[in-house]
C-alpha cells in the first residue's frame, strides 16, 4: 500500500483494540464468522477457559478487546472486501485496478525477458 501510495489507516490492535463497530463490520464480511478471524494458534486462544462459540456477540467483543492477540493478523478490509492473514496476492486486491494492471504488465515483461 505504501509502495503504491494508497491511502489506508493502520491500527495497532494491541494499542487500540477493534471497536464493536469494526468487529461487526469485519464479521459481516467473513464467510465463516469467528473461524476466519480468531487465531487458534495464538497463546491467548490456548489460555481461554471458555468456548468462543458459546459466547454472545457482546461477550466476544469484550474478550477480543481484552485479548486482541486472539485475532489473526493482519486484518485488511474496506467496504466490500476482507483479507485476514498475510497473503501478498490476496492483499493486491486492495490496490486500485490501474495499479494492478501496471504490475501485471511489468510482470509479463519480466517473464518475456527471462
Amino acid at each position: 500500500m505504501k509502495q503504491h501510495e494508497v491511502d489506508f489507516v493502520e491500527q495497532n490492535i494491541f494499542v487500540q483494540a477493534p471497536s464493536t463497530k469494526q468487529l461487526k463490520w469485519i464479521l459481516r464480511l467473513t464467510e465463516n464468522g469467528t473461524e476466519d478471524i480468531i487465531s487458534k494458534r495464538s497463546k491467548d486462544y490456548h489460555q481461554l477457559a471458555v468456548n468462543i462459540d458459546d459466547l454472545s456477540f457482546n461477550q466476544l467483543v469484550e474478550m477480543i478487546t481484552a485479548r486482541p492477540g486472539l485475532l489473526r493478523r493482519p486484518i485488511i478490509f474496506d467496504d466490500k472486501r476482507l483479507q485476514v492473514g498475510f497473503n501478498e496476492d490476496e492483499i493486491r486486491r486492495f490496490l486500485p485496478r490501474h495499479i494492478r494492471v501496471l504490475e501485471l504488465e511489468k510482470a509479463k515483461r519480466r517473464a518475456d525477458v527471462g
